[in-house]
């Protein structure tokens, strides 16, 4: 594992940045697809701005999330909250700053919010697992130490291998990879049916990432903690419960009046 994908001299081209343009590309391919498929209304160049405009957010959600819980750590050097290719992109963030663009953009260009949220959550899940090959190549967002086979020791100049040097460790990246791509399948097929409320298949992606990142943040070792607490379990828990009580509340479980 090394993060350099190709070193051309004057330009460098990572695997974390080469993983981001890889799942934005597919991600408009496919909302893009979508979207005409259910007439959601809005040009191209509209549903274009909506997807450029919350993947950015996504991005500056991500990076403030994670530098705001760890302050200390920029007070020393200001510019380094900046040096986004160190690592340091916290996903709940980014979930919230990439929804919040996205609804504020939708609201502008009169796009129903929650339609443009069931188009794109499936696709949303599949380029948080692209993404994770990013972080397996960089070598962060690693895992504790493990004697399980699949254990994978990182190279000396990661995160990882700094941390725990010559030490097996969960490959927690791959863990969540495989979680995100099932889930992505999971949604993909609902969202072929067509048929459910709106908002019913954000909320599940909302639900299912969740759930994802509750399970593998036992086994990963550079997890935020607020007050004492794992941030991303009690950020997940909050999330499955509060999309739970959304879809019984509102039944958006139940299939639309007039869907086959």
């Amino acid at each position: 594992m090394q993060p350099v994908f190709l070193d051309l001299g004057f330009l460098q081209i990572r695997y974390y940045g080469l993983m981001y343009a890889i799942a934005l590309l597919a991600g408009i391919k496919l909302i893009l697809t979508e979207v005409k498929r259910r007439r959601l209304g809005g040009n191209e160049d509209q549903i274009l701005n909506i997807i450029l405009g919350a993947f950015v957010g996504a991005i500056l959600g991500a990076r403030l999330y994670y530098v705001l819980f760890n302050l200390p750590l920029y007070r020393g050097d200001i510019w380094e909250i900046f040096a986004v290719w160190h690592g340091g992109l916290a996903i709940h963030g980014g979930i919230f700053g990439g929804v919040l663009t996205g609804y504020l953009l939708c609201r502008f260009y009169k796009i129903a919010p929650w339609r443009f949220a069931d188009c794109a959550s499936p696709t949303v899940l599949l380029g948080q697992a692209i993404g994770r090959f990013g972080n397996l190549m960089n070598g962060d967002a690693h895992g504790l130490p493990t004697s399980l086979p699949w254990g994978l020791i990182f190279p000396a100049g990661t995160p990882a291998g700094d941390e725990f040097p010559n030490l097996p460790l969960h490959p927690t990246m791959l863990y969540e990879m495989i979680l995100n791509f099932l889930f992505f399948l999971i949604l993909y097929r609902l969202q072929k049916k067509n048929n459910y409320k709106d908002g019913y298949i954000f909320c599940l992606y909302l639900i299912f990432y969740s759930a994802a990142r509750f399970i593998v943040s036992f086994f990963r070792a550079d997890d935020l903690y607020f007050l004492g607490f794992n941030l991303p379990h009690l950020v997940s828990l909050v999330l499955i419960a509060v999309c739970g009580y959304i879809i019984w509340r509102h039944k958006l479980y139940r299939v639309k009046e007039g869907a086959q």
